[in-house]
């Protein structure tokens, strides 16, 4: 038997940006550029829709949903399960803050699991045609976690839709990136 080839990425496979909704990655206390980014991307592609979801690293997905919705169940069974819908409620405000008066329709999606698979999974199942996510370098990452743990790396790596990366913690020429 052969090895197994992925599907690689392919002209025939590109969802066209022109109505079809974008899937942006939100983390506590990010900075709202990330979603001002992918609102001004919404309006010029005539999205009908944006999609902002948060991976909760801690908690698996036991079903996933047509609608891009998942049940998810903590990773730890004896873990204080009464958390996350607060911490649910406070992203959907941070995100309702950010766009408020802003005229793109928007939904939220309280995603498990791997942050890549769960990004995928809702980008699937919405039909987007690509991911706003915000960087993570500066001076509180490290390399490993830049190279290892970057969502927006392992989303360009493991699936076909494009990625969109917003900066949000510059290092200007004068000083040190993370990997230098």
């Amino acid at each position: 038997m052969g090895e197994r080839v992925p599907p690689q990425p392919h002209h025939s496979r590109l969802t066209d940006f022109a109505g079809h909704p974008l899937v942006v990655g939100v983390v506590a206390d990010q900075a709202p550029i990330v979603a001002l980014t992918a609102v001004s991307l919404a309006r010029a592609t005539a999205a009908p829709a944006v999609y902002f979801a948060h991976v909760d690293t801690s908690r698996y997905a036991d079903a996933e949903h047509p609608d891009g919705t998942v049940r998810h169940l903590p990773i730890d069974p004896d873990a204080d399960d009464r958390a996350w819908p607060e911490r649910e409620a406070s992203l959907v405000r941070m995100v309702g803050e950010w766009m408020d008066g802003q005229d793109v329709p928007w939904r939220f999606r309280y995603l498990a699991g791997r942050p890549d698979r769960a990004l995928t999974h809702l980008a699937r199942a919405v039909d987007a045609a690509a991911f706003v996510v915000g960087t993570h370098v500066g001076r509180h990452h490290r390399v490993a976690d830049f190279v290892n743990g970057s969502v927006s790396t392992q989303l360009s790596h493991r699936q076909h839709r494009p990625v969109v990366v917003v900066p949000v913690d510059v290092v200007d020429w004068e000083g040190r990136a993370p990997w230098e």
